[in-house]
């Protein structure tokens, strides 16, 4: 890339960011609301008491801040229609990164409800000065690199998305703490079914932040839920399981985030790249990759799956368009997911949109 090229697209990032710091600023939630922001659902309830905010940030990252609460949650992430079971929907996991900065009672979690039977779920990674939930463990389970102790506790006559309801609560709770990583969230729930805590029909899953008579602050950086098959071999029932481009890790000298001819990311030269770990339960899926030229030459970006070469997306000019390398064989389990440029030649540089697995 040539001095000049770098000065003009640093220009033009610089254009872009004020705009957008202009015009486009998500305003704060401070009040009880739900609603879908950046292909995520989101939700922000608060009791009595204190004050808190939430600003929405792309794809599934926010912000959240409270003060002298008496129990607050903040959530993004993925509410279902109430018919399907985990096992229908596929396996989930959430890749996510916090500076979470407590200062009192407080979880980070991956939180959710399902029905029939109406349950209450966390996963916690982290908290505040007090480890939930104050129970006798029922067991454990060894995932994501840590042990989490298991517990289940009865809320008597307590608010739930079905009104005031009794219902049980299952707990994972991570013995080391931790705020960036990969939750399992399929197998939390396969675990809690192996020790008589069965889940019904899945209403959400999502990552939270909740406090309780505290107050503090989150900034949540990365949050990228992924559904994929589930582990009996079925389909998610759920399509296509996309990523957006600006959720991912950049990497490299001049990747950056950028809002032109999509909201997306812009790799500028060799070593550029764009990344992040996906799950999968089977070894051969198809990859579709929606990018752009910046003009008339031909640019292009490698796949690479568990820093293995899996193929090339090729973009022929300026024009949105979706690119395909089919039924593609790779590792099991979480695997890295790199978009990476090694081809630059200093005459193009590519936008990317979103990735979708198939």
């Amino acid at each position: 890339m040539t001095l000049l090229r770098k000065t003009k697209y640093a220009l033009m990032a610089i254009c872009f960011i004020s705009l957008l710091a202009t015009t486009s600023v998500f305003a704060a939630v401070t009040s009880n609301e739900l609603g879908t922001h950046g292909g995520y659902d989101y939700e922000f309830w608060k009791d009595s008491g204190g004050s808190g905010s939430m600003t929405l940030g792309n794809g599934g990252t926010f912000s959240a801040e409270w003060s002298n609460v008496n129990n607050i949650l903040f959530r993004k992430g993925q509410r279902f229609d109430e018919t399907r079971t985990h096992q229908q929907i596929g396996d989930i996991s959430i890749d996510y990164g916090v500076n979470y900065q407590p200062n009192g009672n407080s979880y980070l979690t991956v939180y959710g409800w399902s029905v029939d039977p109406l349950v209450e779920y966390y996963i916690v990674d982290s908290w505040g000065t007090w480890r939930p939930p104050g129970a006798n463990s029922k067991g454990t389970v060894q995932v994501d690199g840590g042990t989490y102790d298991i517990y289940e506790t009865t809320r008597v006559n307590q608010p739930s998305i079905r009104g005031t309801q009794t219902f049980q609560q299952y707990w994972s709770v991570r013995r080391d703490k931790r705020t960036s990583g990969t939750i399992s969230v399929s197998e939390h729930f396969r675990a809690w079914e192996q020790h008589g805590m069965p889940l019904g029909n899945l209403y959400e899953a999502a990552l939270t932040i909740e406090g309780y008579q505290s107050s503090g602050q989150a900034n949540v950086y990365r949050n990228v839920l992924s559904i994929n098959e589930s582990g009996s071999g079925g389909s998610s029932g759920s399509g296509p399981t996309r990523v957006e481009a600006e959720s991912m890790t950049l990497g490299g000298p001049y990747a950056s985030r950028s809002y032109h001819p999509f909201d997306g990311v812009t790799l500028y030269a060799n070593g550029d790249s764009a990344s992040y770990t996906q799950y999968f339960a089977n070894d051969t899926h198809t990859f579709s990759l929606r990018g752009a030229s910046d003009g008339p030459n031909l640019a292009s970006v490698d796949l690479m799956i568990g820093g293995e070469y899996k193929g090339t997306f090729y973009y022929g000019d300026e024009h949105p368009a979706t690119y395909t390398i089919e039924n593609v064989r790779h590792g099991t389990g979480h695997q890295e997911i790199e978009l990476i440029v090694t081809s630059d030649n200093d005459t193009w540089d590519i936008h990317l949109d979103y990735l979708e697995i198939h």
